[in-house]
């Protein structure tokens, strides 16, 4: 029978330890993989080269906010027909003014929010600097989950204008949909500078094409050319009857329903602000151009496309397709060699644009969610750059949520829009009251002008954020709406705030009475055990390492739960004559391991004055399902033991090389 505890020898390795390999620094497997697909890794002084001039900054933040001229008047449209028939023809400009005219605010607060926050001016910074961290928290999360609502609302928008063209594909937009996500995700992970120069292209594709739509359209209204379209065609939304008064007969909370659907349309504005830093030096300065031709590109296209509907008496269909820009093209560009021509480089072109949008997301939402992190708000792994200078992780969190979205919703744009410009209307709100602040406290040169612009951008902000509210609430006949969004960004806000003080705790326990622990005496004794459960190489390893270490006491320990096994091992260690290295027998009659680990370092630690180090043997597996294979009682152990005061775990691998049989 074993004792409770005995003692057999000294240790001399059995066999020799395999050499280290010719390469001590091999690349992972992952690393090797990302170096293929992503390209050289790039260092952290590079980043100033990732930087961007205007025409590509432009393509990166801006698609966003131009593409959606191709969904904007179709969704002032789809609210007014159903209730006032052709009239919704009268009053689609007047709205489409209206919301210009937010935009021109817009465009003037954020001007101002580039030049007082050149760093990176977005709604957090400025919500953050001026009424704290948790209302900074509103703003942000709005953001964050807009800018995943932008991703799913541009490529499930997009897929109409290839299915339009190709009506063949439309049952295949939801993969079709996930597919454009994972794309241009792949093309963000290559780097800042590689996916500008990717979508570049096709950002100015589809501004020439909108240009030669337009100038023609507009052209043959000029000159009375332009054909009106019937309205009793098959597919067609239900027309309902004009009625007298200002409003064609319309309800204002119709009329007000139409304008918050449109103001989708000027979204995307923030953008700019928050990736102020990708800028080329001045970056302020190259940041506020780009921001005023981008707002007046989507101006005179936005309200070209209204004016062109409205002559033109061009309705939506029920399903979607063709869309409102599509039939527009279609007559625009006529037929022939040449009309077919025009009209499928507008379709190729207003796809591109809209799945593009979401490459704004995908610039802003990592650089975003790493502001959160770095103040504690969100997962410290959303600040780390990874293989080419872009916060990757960020990335593939805005991937995986948009594509949850888009497969939920089954890429319909009907059912996102509810959810869509109310995030990004109270980040607006939270981002110029802030500036209105900023003006007051600073009165830097020119701060009463600033203070009128940015308060109305606050204002006529706010009011956008309560039509949507109101009329998107509960869609009638729809599931989703902005109630989502209304209860989910205060849960998350909590959870944020939750996070926050769990980092914050941490944080306090690791700094009090830090400098005091590093400074404390050395203890008089330290003791070193080795975890033994078969003598190998492994363990040998263990023991070599454990010599180093030039303790005062040094002992093998073996857990003896099979009493045949603790025989066997003690006959072979007298066997090989390791009478030099002390083996220990831990009687362990119920098995309880990790209990028996912990009775004898609380043993070896009791007097006060020893300092106990715990080392144990760990295989490290060429395949991960080789893990499956082996159970983990050595991390229950590690967990255990290092909960005594002056008790350290140490765990010595070892990794197999597959050459046991040949």
């Amino acid at each position: 029978m074993l004792s409770s505890t005995s003692s057999v020898g000294q240790f001399v390795p059995p066999g020799p330890i395999p050499p280290p390999p010719k390469d001590p620094l091999p690349e992972s497997l992952g690393d090797r993989v990302k170096t293929k697909l992503l390209g050289e890794p790039l260092n952290t002084e590079d980043l100033a080269h990732e930087r961007l001039g205007k025409p590509t900054a432009l393509a990166v933040f801006a698609s966003d906010n131009l593409s959606s001229v191709a969904y904007g008047t179709e969704e002032i449209l789809r609210h007014l027909v159903q209730y006032v028939g052709i009239a919704a023809f009268t009053l689609v400009t007047p709205i489409t003014v209206v919301l210009l005219v937010v935009l021109a605010f817009l465009i003037l607060s954020y001007r101002q929010t580039i030049k007082a926050y050149p760093t990176a001016g977005g709604a957090y910074i400025v919500t953050r600097d001026n009424f704290g961290l948790l209302p900074a928290q509103v703003a942000g999360v709005s953001l964050l989950t807009d800018y995943v609502l932008t991703v799913a609302v541009s490529v499930a928008a997009g897929t109409p204008a290839l299915v339009s063209a190709f009506p063949g594909l439309g049952s295949f937009a939801v993969p079709i949909s996930v597919a454009f996500v994972a794309i241009i995700a792949f093309g963000n992970l290559r780097g800042v500078k590689e996916s500008g120069r990717v979508f570049a292209v096709p950002t100015y594709f589809f501004i020439v094409t909108m240009i030669a739509l337009l100038v023609i359209g507009l052209g043959r209204l000029v000159f009375g050319h332009l054909p009106v379209e019937a309205l009793n065609r098959p597919g067609l939304m239900p027309l309902g009857k004009a009625g007298n008064g200002w409003l064609q007969g319309a309800t204002l909370f119709v009329v007000l329903r139409a304008f918050a659907s449109g103001g989708a349309a000027v979204t995307g504005v923030e953008a700019i602000s928050n990736g102020v830093p990708a800028f080329r030096v001045p970056e302020w300065k190259n940041a506020r151009t780009t921001l005023v031709i981008m707002g007046s590109t989507l101006g005179a296209m936005f309200f070209g496309l209204s004016l062109l509907a409205a002559k033109m008496h061009v309705a939506p269909y029920e399903k979607g397709t063709p869309t409102v820009i599509s039939q527009i093209a279609k007559i625009v560009f006529g037929g022939g060699a040449v009309g077919n021509v025009a009209y499928y480089c507008l379709q190729a072109g207003t796809m591109l644009i809209l799945v593009l949008a979401a490459n704004t997301s995908f610039a802003d939402f990592p650089r975003l969610a790493s502001f959160h992190a770095g103040d504690n708000f969100m997962p410290r792994q959303l600040t780390k750059r990874g293989h080419r200078l872009v916060f990757s992780n960020g990335i593939l969190s805005l991937a995986a949520a948009s594509i949850f979205l888009i497969v939920i919703t089954q890429a319909k744009v009907d059912r996102l829009i509810p959810l869509y410009a109310i995030g990004v209307f109270t980040s607006f709100t939270l981002s110029q009251a802030g500036m209105a602040k900023h003006h007051l406290t600073q009165r830097e040169p020119g701060w009463r002008r600033g203070l009128f612009i940015n308060a109305t951008g606050a204002f006529l902000s706010l009011v956008v954020d309560v039509v949507i509210a109101i009329t998107k609430f509960k869609p009638a006949g729809a599931i989703l709406g902005a109630w989502v969004i209304v209860v989910l960004v205060p849960v998350m806000v909590a959870l944020l705030v939750r996070l926050n003080r769990q980092y914050e705790a941490e944080t306090e326990e690791l700094e009090e009475d830090a400098r005091d622990a590093a400074e404390a005496p050395i203890l008089r004794r330290h003791v070193v055990l080795v975890l033994v459960n078969n003598l190998d190489r492994s363990a040998a390893r263990a023991m070599q390492y454990a010599r180093s270490l030039t303790p005062d006491d040094l002992r093998a320990v073996h857990v003896a739960y099979d009493e045949h096994h603790a025989e066997h091992l003690a006959a072979d260690w007298r066997r090989l004559g390791l009478s030099r290295f002390p083996l220990e027998l831990v009687d362990c009659p119920d098995r309880r391991i990790t209990r028996s680990v912990l009775e004898v370092v609380a043993e070896a630690s009791a007097d006060g004055n020893t300092e106990v180090t715990v080392l144990i043997p760990r295989l490290e597996h060429r395949r991960a399902w080789h893990k499956l294979l082996h159970d983990r009682t050595s991390d229950a152990i590690a967990r255990t033991v290092s909960r005594l005061p002056h008790a350290n775990v140490t765990f010595v691998p070892y990794h197999l090389t597959g050459r046991g049989r040949q």
